[in-house]
């Protein structure tokens, strides 16, 4: 009985030792992201003890939440080699439409909400990837159009009106405010999300394909992979999160006007780069981006605490992505460098 021939690491597919390689040093990079978290909130607390308090803790972990969900949206933009800089704008129009619909309808479910939040963001998030994938325009240019668009369209409907917390019902301001043994509900509810998104991308081949994508679009139309199609399912996904969020906004801060959400395109997209999402597609996860969420919140909050002006927040944030791409470029760079030699070594 002849034996089986086990294929030896020098006879395995070139392309997947590549692809092992890759994926060790941009999860050693999130790993980084990590242990850069766990010594700032150390440092901080030696500064501040008043840093780990009970209240603060869950204070960060409710405004990590929104952040987080709205990383799971751009991740995917992202991963594909594009970008979203509408979200800010969605959350905003979102959180306004939502919440003036308990102050129109009394008695009115909050599921009901959540759901008009959902499709007034999936409707951006569509006119989005229309423009990107059907029209070919670059996201860069459509998104930035959009997101003034969008903005405008805000202050023409809020006008100087606003929403304040008197007309929306308790059980929805409560819902930031619920815990489960300290932990609050939407944390809890936002990890799960974040979970299955993480799932979704590493296990289905329509999140294989993402990675694909952004890798190199062009071979990835050459290889039949239907990219028009999942670049416009992930601005559609990217919308329908910010729409949730914006709904999730106006629960967390009661009072709501034409300001809302202002700005919160720096913020995520900077956490889901400073997370280990290559800026340039094709690496990075879920999860890092939900880290790097917490670290951008986490450094908000330490600055309050400390009492430094809140205005360092987007100079920090800019900062950081600047040394996120700077690092990423630098990797992609070595990383090139090493899989010629490795190839020029086996041929």
């Amino acid at each position: 009985m002849r034996a089986a021939i086990v294929p030896s690491r020098q006879q395995q597919p070139e392309r997947l030792r590549q692809s092992g390689l890759a994926e060790r040093v941009f999860r050693i990079r999130e790993s980084g992201i990590l242990v850069v978290l766990v010594v700032f909130v150390a440092v901080t607390t030696g500064v501040q003890h008043r840093f780990l308090d009970v209240s603060n803790i869950q204070f960060v972990l409710v405004d990590t939440a929104s952040f987080a969900l709205l990383a799971l949206g751009e991740t995917m933009v992202v991963i594909s080699r594009n970008v979203d800089l509408s979200v800010g704008s969605v959350v905003g129009l979102s959180a306004y439409l939502s919440a003036s619909l308990f102050a129109s309808h009394p008695g009115l479910p909050i599921p009901v909400v959540f759901l008009a939040g959902l499709g007034i963001g999936l409707a951006c998030g569509i006119a989005n990837g229309i423009m990107v994938a059907a029209g070919r325009v670059p996201s860069l240019v459509v998104t930035l159009a959009t997101l003034y668009i969008i903005r405008g369209i805000d202050i023409l409907v809020v006008g100087g009106n606003e929403v304040d917390a008197n007309q929306l019902p308790n059980a929805f301001l409560d819902i930031p405010k619920d815990t489960v043994g300290g932990i609050p509900d939407i944390a809890i509810a936002v990890a799960v999300i974040i979970a299955a998104g993480a799932y979704y991308l590493r296990t289905y081949r329509s999140g294989r394909d993402l990675y694909a994508i952004g890798s190199n679009p062009d071979a990835a139309r050459l290889a039949g992979l239907p990219v028009g199609r999942r670049v416009f399912t992930a601005f559609a996904v990217s919308g329908a999160i910010a729409g949730v969020a914006g709904v999730l906004w106006s629960a967390q801060y009661g009072t709501i006007n034409s300001t809302a959400g202002t700005g919160y395109e720096l913020q995520v997209v900077s956490a889901v780069v400073v997370g280990g999402v290559a800026i340039f597609g094709g690496s990075g996860s879920v999860t890092g981006a939900a880290i790097g969420a917490l670290l951008l919140t986490t450094i908000s909050s330490a600055l309050y605490v400390l009492g430094i002006s809140s205005f360092w927040d987007q100079a920090i944030w800019g900062l950081l992505l600047l040394v996120a791409i700077a690092l990423d470029q630098t990797l992609t760079e070595r990383l090139t460098s090493a899989l010629r030699k490795r190839r020029t070594r086996h041929e």
